[in-house]
């Protein structure tokens, strides 16, 4: 199973991973943005009055309202990332990543208000009467090329298990496991349950759900995070100037941080922002073309919404959180991930930039000359051997070695910085990620009962994902083998959910980054050979509205 995953790893290392990947994204969105003029700026108002239903008729073809859409599409992108995305950005690229994770926001409001009028154009009714729409449609439709389209579906029916399902249930239980004690395989059984309720009445049943469960999952999101900011509210101003001070710069070290380049806050920030919103990937177009609309244009300005609510709000709100708490550059007692474990030669100058960007240098294996290799002394479980141990970026402190919970005596093998297997560590270093929200939270008016906004937030957050996600696959079944196979994915579907629950979900990850990928580039490509049909939709839009609301003012 190693293998695989390491196969799979490295053909990650070229698509999903490798450098060009974002720029891939983040290019597409400003080609849009100034080849439509800004229309995430221009038509921003005017999305509100849409949502609103001003401008629907009665006649109107959907299986959704307007809301109902993007309340769907934002339950699958507000997920697990805004809690722990934005803590591993600032972790580390420092808090200038937040600055391109804003940005990228910006920009991917333009790629989805594209992705989404092209899809919702040409989406179809399918055999049962329902609305089926998404980058397929477009690819089959006017492309003509079906066997993109079946490729886009394949990916997208992979991506439903390796994104909205197994990594989410997965998180939800280990969380309700290390704070409640709950056991694993009854959490998954309850929510596995309830997710089979939800999705077996389809976008309807799912609409009505997340309508309520988005809007409800904020405010609790938002209660938490606000008491966590007003506790903190003297450091706000320094926590917004340190966003903007250190853009061309790098990060300087402060507290346990060892400090950040520009192209690390850059990639992280970029990196994070596009797969916060998911703007380019093509999943959300598929719930917005259930909406109904007789115009492509109206459903697409709804669309500008979604990276502006998940990203700019959201993930603000989240990095505000933990610079004002000042938790993101402290060390906190924790037991170490092993992936974050990096054992060097004591020859690290810590009290320079370069040295302390030296060991970051070889955390992204951009050098390995000082990565140690050996054996190391401990005795009672203390190191006493003379080497730098590296864990979350840090230089970690008080460091435990223990073997079956008990301090460990002995020697062990390192190899390329990483200790042999069987040993478990544990002292004061950074966190990151989900753990670094947690412990943010705890700062607040709430003091340590904010830990459990996380906790259920998490649970919320990682829930409506999987539900979204679910009809995302659903549509992708009925595009490639019609509506009669849904009933089987969902079937799959709710079982794959509750076995996630207590088994080993890496491969799946690794996986999951490669269909995103391969659900992404098609989708680029088809909305850039669409271009003059975009601009030419919008034009026409705008002159037919003109005709039937003659009093409205328009935001051209």
């Amino acid at each position: 199973m190693q293998e695989l995953n390491n196969f799979l790893s490295l053909i990650d290392s070229f698509i999903g991973s490798s450098w060009w990947f974002p720029y891939a994204l983040l290019g597409t969105g400003l080609f849009f943005t100034i080849y439509l003029k800004f229309p995430q700026i221009r038509y921003f108002r005017f999305a509100f009055k849409v949502v609103k239903g001003k401008f629907d008729k009665s006649g109107d073809e959907g299986d959704t309202s307007h809301f109902q859409a993007l309340t769907t599409a934002l339950s699958g992108t507000v997920g697990v990332g805004n809690i722990s995305g934005v803590a591993l950005a600032v972790h580390v690229g420092g808090p200038a990543a937040l600055f391109w994770m804003l940005m990228t926001a910006a920009v991917g409001m333009c790629t989805k208000f594209v992705e989404v009028t092209l899809s919702h154009k040409y989406r179809e009714k399918a055999e049962d009467g329902s609305m089926a729409g998404g980058p397929m449609y477009y690819m089959k439709n006017k492309l003509n090329m079906k066997w993109l389209g079946i490729i886009f579906a394949l990916a997208t029916v992979l991506s439903s298990f390796g994104t909205g399902s197994l990594p989410q249930i997965n998180s939800i239980a280990d969380s309700m496991n290390s704070v409640f004690g709950l056991n694993q395989m009854l959490v998954g059984g309850v929510l596995a349950v309830m997710l089979g309720f939800v999705i077996i009445g389809g976008i309807k049943r799912i609409a009505a759900v997340t309508e309520k469960l988005v809007p409800a999952m904020a405010i609790l999101y938002f209660i938490g995070a606000f008491a966590v900011i007003f506790a903190n509210i003297g450091n706000i101003v320094p926590s917004f100037i340190s966003i903007f001070s250190e853009l061309f710069s790098g990060s300087a070290a402060t507290g346990g941080f060892l400090g950040g380049t520009i192209s690390l806050a850059f990639n992280k920030g970029v990196g994070r922002g596009l797969f916060s919103n998911e703007a380019g990937q093509g999943s959300a177009p598929i719930a917005h073309a259930s909406a109904k609309g007789h115009e492509p244009v109206s459903e697409g300005f709804v669309a500008i919404l979604e990276p502006f609510i998940d990203t700019i709000v959201i993930c603000t709100i989240t990095g505000l959180v933990l610079l004002s708490s000042g938790v993101w550059n402290q060390k906190h007692q924790n037991n170490f991930d092993y992936t974050d474990i990096y054992v060097m030669n004591n020859s690290v100058d810590f009290d320079s930039r370069e040295g302390r960007l030296e060991v970051i240098d070889h955390v992204e294996k951009v050098s390995n000359e000082k990565l140690y290799t050996g054996d190391i002394s401990v005795a009672n479980g203390t190191i006493e051997s003379d080497i730098v141990f590296i864990h979350a970026r840090s230089l970690a402190e008080g460091v435990v070695v223990s073997q079956e919970g008990q301090p460990y005596t002995g020697s062990i093998a390192i190899a390329d910085a990483k200790p042999a297997s069987g040993f478990s560590f544990s002292g004061k270093s950074l966190v990151h990620s989900a753990p670094l929200t947690t412990i943010a939270f705890t700062k607040g008016l709430f003091g340590e009962s904010g830990k459990y906004i996380v906790v259920f937030g998490l649970l919320l957050f990682a829930f409506s994902t999987a539900i979204s996600w679910s009809y995302y696959g659903d549509r992708a079944m009925t595009f490639i083998w019609g509506s009669k196979s849904v009933v089987y994915y969902r079937i799959v579907y709710v079982i794959a959910f509750f076995f996630a629950a207590f088994t080993d979900t890496t491969i799946i990850w690794t996986l999951s980054a490669i269909t995103i990928a391969v659900m992404t580039l098609p989708n680029l490509v088809g909305i850039l050979m669409l271009r003059k049909d975009m601009k030419s939709t919008v034009n026409d839009f705008w002159k037919g509205f003109k005709e039937e609301w003659p009093d409205e003012k328009t935001p051209e």
